[in-house]
């Protein structure tokens, strides 16, 4: 059995960490056995009465792992 893909999903609290996070994994790809062939985030927020009381982003990464070995 081998692992061929995966789907992470992290929660960050600012754009800057999300985008941080994303290019730190897109960097270390290489020496990781991994590609990342998918990456994005989204604002999610928390309401109540009307009023955003909390946000942060969800960053998705879909990794392919190296089937060469």
């Amino acid at each position: 059995m081998q692992l061929i893909e995966t789907t992470n999903k992290y929660r960050v609290e600012t754009e800057e960490e999300a985008i941080a996070l994303i290019n730190n994994c897109k960097e270390k790809q290489m020496g990781g056995g991994y590609e990342v062939t998918k990456s994005g985030y989204v604002l999610k927020t928390k309401k109540s009465k009307g009023e955003v009381i909390d946000s942060w982003y969800i960053v998705t990464l879909v990794m392919k792992y190296d089937l060469g070995e």
